[in-house]
């Protein structure tokens, strides 16, 4: 480990201690004020001067939001949030020197969360001058009062810029996720539901599973190391099967990386109380409560409480599912959520915006192309697993269904790791050297498939035509013979 990632280790271990001190200040004003003043220091730890980045970002885009109208600063702000972040990654060609690596990571939750709450204030707005609109038609009036407007919503339209400030610096969440909305973050500092959860359980089972992790990616990096994908030993005295298996281990450790990063980031929460919720309130990852719940803090005692809010990584829903698309859902949940209310709901083109989504989705991870060909390389294989799954794995039933389930999770991990390895490698010459080692053999398997798929699907809709002809063709036999019967 470098001294960058000692320093980082040493800060978000920091911050998961802190949480039980923090959840217990009782004057929300002070506690506000600590988390921020913390946040601060963290991120100047880790970068340095560098920190001027992330106030400048956040100072911008907090005029945008406050001083703008609402109806266009939710797309003023993104655009100059992705802008920033676009500059931040090229900072060398303006003389500037690279922020340390860790910097990128805050930058990357910064924008997620100041993009986010513009584009929350201007959901919220949309809704309030639609009910206003219903209310000023006579006939509109059932209308009007199926449109819900919560003090939340009104509260959007006169945040100011401390309030922004505290939401974007606080402590937790500022070193490696997950995103949550701003109203999570309120909730915490009105609500008492963070007394009564049990955030020492919680977070002491997901530091037992993060222990497993470690020594898992540990073990298998050992092993496995990614570099020796690199060496010439590699290419000239290891098989072809053997270097293209090289993917499933690398894959592995990647995945035991990421889940300890992911959790590690929830554990940040769950010591402070942050983000659990009643269980009764519907809870959903990234979101919060989908049903009524500030009347639940009339009795907080006496409730249950998850922090399914701040799950950013459901590790058994992903190893254990047996579809590519269905694994996507699982992965950094918080961050998809983040995608799906912003960008894919709001595209106006449907026939777009899953592309668009994984585009902004590849660019807000970084500028190398093994993000975007890992990323998105899920718009080619997904269209070809469903097709597969629509024309013969819909309606297989007992042992074939489990055959063609082992047989699709074992495509959807090789998927996985096919395009994962170029996500690791990054650069396109070492992408393009390890693909090239093993001829492109991903992509012509799913052009394989893709061709087996379409034809399966062809012959099924000639059987089911043919069927429906002949299915036809007896009707109108009976039609007549009844017509015959009848004269």
């Amino acid at each position: 480990m470098s001294l960058d990632d000692i320093v980082y280790l040493v800060c978000l271990l920091t911050c998961i201690a802190f949480g039980k001190y923090y959840r217990e200040i009782k004057d929300d004003s002070q506690r506000k004020v600590i988390g921020t003043a913390l946040g601060l220091l963290i991120i100047f730890i880790v970068s340095g001067i560098h920190i001027f980045h992330t106030l400048v970002s956040f100072a911008v885009s907090a005029v945008i939001i406050t001083q703008m109208h609402p109806s266009k600063s939710h797309l003023v702000s993104f655009a100059f949030m992705f802008g920033y972040l676009a500059f931040f990654r090229t900072t060398i060609y303006f003389g500037i020197p690279y922020p340390p690596g860790h910097t990128n990571m805050i930058q990357m939750l910064l924008t997620l969360k100041l993009v986010g709450l513009a584009f929350e204030k201007n959901t919220a707005y949309n809704k309030i001058k639609e009910r206003e609109r219903a209310l000023a038609d006579p006939g509109k009036k059932d209308e009007a009062a199926a449109i819900e407007i919560t003090d939340y919503d009104t509260e959007l339209q006169s945040i100011d810029i401390t309030e922004i400030f505290h939401y974007s610096f606080n402590y937790i969440g500022i070193l490696t996720g997950p995103y949550y909305r701003y109203r999570t973050y309120r909730d915490y500092f009105e609500t008492p539901f963070r007394i009564y959860a049990k955030s020492t359980e919680e977070t002491l089972r997901k530091l037992q599973q993060i222990g497993l992790y470690i020594a898992l990616y540990l073990v298998a990096s050992y092993l496995w190391p990614l570099n020796y994908a690199m060496s010439t030993e590699f290419y000239e005295e290891r098989s072809f099967f053997y270097r293209l298996m090289y993917v499933w281990p690398t894959f592995f450790i990647f995945r035991m990386r990421i889940y300890s990063g992911l959790i590690l980031g929830e554990t940040v929460c769950t010591n402070a109380g942050f983000g659990a919720y009643p269980t009764d309130a519907d809870i959903a990852s990234g979101e919060g409560p989908k049903k009524s719940y500030l009347h639940l803090k009339r009795n907080p005692e006496k409730l249950t409480y998850d922090f399914t809010t701040i799950k950013n990584a459901d590790v058994y829903g992903v190893e254990t599912c047996w579809t590519f698309r269905e694994a996507m859902r699982y992965w950094n949940i918080c961050v998809q959520y983040w995608l799906a209310i912003n960008i894919y709901k709001r595209f106006p083109s449907k026939k777009y915006r899953t592309l668009v989504l994984l585009l902004i989705s590849s660019f807000w991870h970084g500028i190398y192309s093994g993000y975007y060909m890992c990323i998105m390389g899920a718009a080619v294989y997904t269209p070809i697993e469903d097709i597969f799954n629509k024309a013969v794995r819909k309606d297989a039933t007992g042992l074939q269904r489990r055959i063609i389930d082992v047989l699709f999770w074992i495509s959807k991990f090789f998927s996985f790791a096919y395009l994962g390895i170029a996500f690791l490698l990054m650069t396109l010459d070492k992408i393009w050297f390890y693909y090239n080692s093993v001829y492109h053999f991903g992509y012509l398997y799913w052009v394989v498939l893709l061709v087996v798929g379409m034809t399966i699907t062809n012959l099924r809709r000639g059987k089911n035509r043919e069927r429906r002809k002949h299915e036809g063709g007896e009707s109108s036999t009976l039609s007549k013979g009844s017509a015959i019967k009848t004269e």
